[in-house]
């Protein structure tokens, strides 16, 4: 194999598919069966990566697998494991863990290693290369190549994908970024070399960092502009007309997906290692994770004001994705926004054109059905989750009685029934 990857999910699989379509020959390890018997069979698992494009990467020779032995005279190994957070707030590295393991049983002289799974700066110079090191007997960088490489995937979007997005690569000595700017050059339009691998690491944690307090900075404006009878969606679109110096963060009812309330906690996590807290991270972490309460909080005020007690009132929620247009629920607020309203005893509905069965708590949540008009109807509170685009301005504020939009869809409707986050 030209190229083997450990991790088959929504980092690893759209990258087989565009070193498949370059001419690599590719194989995946996965430890779930049922990915990879699924992917045998030409199924995909995940919204970027569709049935037909499977097809075309095992008619190219792409082989998934659970068993480590296909990792067997590969050139390149990338590593696109998950890396949760741990009990004590730091990355999860035990897939990381593992799959260096594998690598280590089967690693020879000349293969390049590249770890693409988020982490905290550090981890491939001190966690990873000594697994590789130590369970093969070979040198990193001398032997073997070493590179760390941040996965910039962003599920659901149609005009940035692999090729598309430029890809730093940081390696563990020069020729082995060489080694790894070489590797994803032959499918990837721009390769940066970011100085070394600790450079890379950091440099992803700084994307999603970023992202991650200013969500937290329009999301606590959203609270005090409520109180102050401000339309924050309005101030937010008025200072977009700006030409420099400002980009446009809209409030929500929380943050989701692996990235963005995951990756700032492994740069926190690291830095306290040091003796120093965080303090930006910290609470834009605080700020972002009592947003589904304050939802919650909002519902009930809007039922109140209708005379209604939240309490055994019907509550629809729309769209439990983390975000828009796509069947992925990792980290969605759409749950912890669930879970406060069923505690304060709501009678919970939702919808969702990517997802028909969902559950809070090992609890089934009731799917509303297909019929969207009819279900918003029947509901006293609709609250919108996701902005899919299935969600039409027109329609929902036609048929709810009473709505609660969280990610802005009827901007500009004018009804007492409609308010917005």
């Amino acid at each position: 194999m030209d190229l083997v990857v450990i991790g088959l999910g929504y980092v690893g699989l759209p990258l087989v598919r565009e070193a498949a379509a370059a001419g690599l020959q590719t194989g995946g390890l996965d430890l779930n069966a049922r990915v990879v018997d699924g992917l045998a069979a030409g199924r995909s698992h995940i919204d970027d990566v569709s049935d037909a494009e499977v097809a075309a990467m095992l008619a190219a020779g792409f082989r998934p697998s659970t068993d480590e032995s296909v990792l067997d005279g590969a050139q390149t190994v990338v590593v696109c494991v998950p890396t949760p957070l741990s009990e004590e707030g730091g990355p999860d590295l035990r897939a990381v863990k593992g799959a260096a393991a594998a690598i280590a049983r089967h690693l020879r002289p000349g293969v390049l290693v590249v770890l693409e799974s988020t982490t905290y700066p550090g981890t491939t110079e001190e966690v990873l290369r000594p697994l590789l090191e130590e369970g093969s007997g070979l040198t990193a960088g001398t032997d073997f190549r070493l590179a760390f490489s941040p996965e910039r995937i962003d599920p659901g979007n149609p005009v940035y994908g692999v090729r598309n997005t430029p890809k730093i690569v940081g390696g563990l000595t020069p020729a082995c970024a060489q080694a790894a700017a070489a590797f994803y050059g032959k499918f990837v339009e721009r390769v940066v070399q970011a100085k070394g691998t600790r450079e890379a690491e950091m440099a992803k944690l700084l994307e999603n960092t970023y992202r991650h307090v200013n969500i937290a900075l329009v999301n606590e404006m959203a609270v005090f502009c409520n109180e102050l009878g401000i339309d924050l969606w309005d101030a937010i679109d008025c200072a977009a007309t700006k030409p420099f110096g400002f980009q446009a963060f809209r409030p929500g009812p929380g943050v989701g997906g692996h990235c963005i309330p995951i990756d700032p906690n492994y740069l926190s996590y690291k830095v306290r290692s040091l003796g120093y807290p965080f303090r930006f991270v910290e609470l834009a972490q605080e700020i972002n994770d009592r947003m589904p309460r304050y939802v919650a909080e909002r519902a009930q005020q809007l039922l109140n004001r209708e005379g209604r007690a939240l309490k055994g009132a019907k509550v629809l929620l729309l769209g439990v994705t983390y975000k828009a247009d796509i069947a992925d629920e990792r980290e969605s607020p759409a749950r912890p926004v669930a879970r406060r309203l069923a505690k304060l005893g709501a009678d919970l509905a939702f919808h969702d054109p990517y997802v028909t069965r969902w559950s809070v708590r090992d609890e089934e949540v009731r799917y509303a059905g297909d019929d969207l008009a009819a279900a918003l109807e029947d509901a006293d509170l609709v609250v919108v989750l996701a902005d899919h685009a299935e969600y039409d301005a027109g329609l929902l504020s036609r048929h709810a009685r009473l709505l609660f939009d969280t990610r802005g869809r009827t901007r500009g409707i004018r009804r007492e029934s409609v308010e917005l986050l």
